[in-house]
């Protein structure tokens, strides 16, 4: 099957998460409603080629060249694309170890990445390492919950962005894992990590502030944990108003994403894509009357 007959049919097979009932107009038209393609990764790992072709489980698959391959197939048909990363580009190759990001951050600016958020491992190389490869990016890095401003990344980190397309506004917020116990000290410096829920409680109501019809949470905490350690399924009970959080960290494989309706009755998807760029994340909104979302259609696209 070629590429784009592939897309096709994977798309026509994603799973259908309910969001109400579509809004009609007047007479006999239904509002015409706009579609947001969400595309997003995590974990890829300097992993800019596939896997090696030696008959191992992922042999030949993935890489962030066969990555931007489909990604160019999907903005082909889709007319409003986002492209987003939930962190650990770094670290996970030779390609890494010899460049130090910048192959990964040059691939990721040409497949035209709107966001990303910091994992662990960009600290590998210290807050110099990180800083020093960031002019090889043409897409900005978000992080909420990192408090920055007494290291090199002051400036240089946002705490949110909120893109424009078709109308509609996306607010998109980071967050990262505690870095104490996982990174050495001298890799994070003076970086101060802050409590990821009281943060994402502040950054939905920021977000709304600036009229955010989708507020997306690009989350390096990790998808599930059996302690009392905070992780996206935590958070999305917690937090009312995410409505889709993109995690990352534990390279977990969700072949259909996650739902948390929390106390206040929102709906909040939660999708993650395993490792070294062998899936795509893709989660459709739509939306009708006043923006609102009335359809969403998720699906993990295979990269082979």
């Amino acid at each position: 099957m070629d590429r784009r007959k592939f897309i096709k049919n994977s798309l026509m097979a994603s799973a259908a998460l309910g969001f109400g009932q579509e809004t009609f107009a007047t007479g006999l038209s239904p509002v015409k409603s706009k579609t947001i393609s969400i595309l997003h990764t995590n974990d890829m790992h300097s992993r800019i080629e596939p896997f090696p072709n030696d008959g191992g489980r992922w042999a030949n698959q993935g890489g962030m060249t066969k990555l931007a391959a489909l990604v160019s197939d999907i903005r082909k048909q889709e007319e409003n694309v986002l492209l987003l990363d939930a962190g650990d580009v770094f670290q996970g190759t030779p390609y890494f170890n010899f460049y130090g990001g910048e192959l990964e951050f040059k691939l990721m600016s040409k497949m035209g990445f709107d966001a990303a958020t910091m994992g662990n491992h960009e600290f590998d190389n210290g807050l110099t390492g990180f800083y020093d490869q960031l002019p090889h990016t043409n897409f900005p890095y978000i992080c909420s919950n990192y408090d920055f401003s007494q290291t090199i990344l002051k400036d240089a980190v946002l705490p949110y962005r909120v893109i424009k397309k078709s109308g509609l506004r996306i607010g998109i917020f980071g967050l990262g894992i505690e870095l104490y116990g996982l990174v050495a000290k001298k890799n994070f410096e003076a970086t101060v990590y802050e409590d990821p829920v009281a943060v994402s409680r502040e950054m939905v109501q920021e977000l709304k502030s600036k009229k955010a019809d989708l507020v997306i949470c690009l989350s390096h905490l990790g998808y599930s944990y059996r302690t009392q350690k905070i992780d996206d399924l935590k958070l999305a009970a917690a937090i009312s108003g995410i409505d889709l959080i993109i995690g990352g960290h534990t390279h977990t494989f969700l072949e259909e994403p996650t739902l948390i309706k929390n106390a206040d009755g929102h709906q909040t998807i939660i999708h993650q894509v395993g490792t070294g760029a062998l899936r795509l994340g893709k989660v459709d909104f739509e939306f009708g009357k006043e923006n609102q979302i009335i359809h969403a259609k998720a699906n993990s696209l295979p990269i082979f």
